[in-house]
């Protein structure tokens, strides 16, 4: 798994600092944009949909770490999915998104899914399964049963979310953390022959563009 690293420090000593990319992939009105925006700046807002792709920073100081997240917010709409795999090249992680009350957009997320199988084996990226709008609970069409079982068959994260009321948004992007750092400590007994670049991660804060 490609990464940046930078020397850190904590109490007991240096810490390793990480960069990962994050794409956020699933159809059109799931709350892709929204879980971003409540994830990086803590607020709900509507957003508008995405044109082409938006992005976002984030940095976690964590006790074993420091990590730094580029999230990549894709377009849903149909236009824009043949350009979309120049978004997710070289991602870390995706969470792959649908909407709890539209069962048609978790058939999306499959396809989704399917695509990222033929560009990364499964130990190059971490892939979350998130059934947003839990807050439309009364017009829910996907079962949280449906998305564990769906999610547990191809070994993936799973977690229901709002990004309204903020349920379990810090939640999944934590256990993409979670994983990838375990990723990390099991790769530390397999040194790799290839160098390692540095980054500066003092900058903080969020930013958001078109691309």
């Amino acid at each position: 798994m490609a990464q940046t690293v930078t020397p850190g420090t904590s109490p007991e000593g240096p810490r390793p600092s990480y960069m990962y990319k994050v794409v956020l992939l699933g159809s059109m009105s799931v709350g892709k944009s929204s879980l971003a925006y409540r994830y990086v700046r803590n607020d709900f807002r509507e957003m508008l949909p995405t044109v082409g792709c938006s992005f976002f920073t984030q940095i976690l100081n964590l006790d074993e770490a420091t990590v730094k997240f580029e999230i990549w917010d894709t377009a849903g709409q149909e236009k824009y999915q043949s350009v979309c795999h120049l978004y997710y090249r070289d991602a870390h992680a995706a969470l792959v998104v649908y909407d709890i009350a539209n069962k048609q957009t978790l058939s999306r997320a499959k396809q989704w899914l399917e695509e990222l199988e033929k560009k990364f084996l499964p130990d190059e990226i971490v892939i979350a399964l998130v059934g947003n709008k839990t807050d439309l609970a009364a017009e829910r069409e996907v079962t949280t049963e449906e998305g564990e079982e769906f999610a547990r068959t191809k070994g993936l994260l799973f977690m229901e979310t709002s990004a309204k009321s903020n349920h379990q948004v810090n939640d999944i992007f934590m256990s993409v953390v979670q994983e990838l750092l375990r990723r990390e400590k099991e790769k530390a007994s397999k040194p790799s022959p290839q160098g390692r670049s540095t980054v500066d991660l003092r900058a903080t804060g969020a930013r958001t563009r078109c691309c």
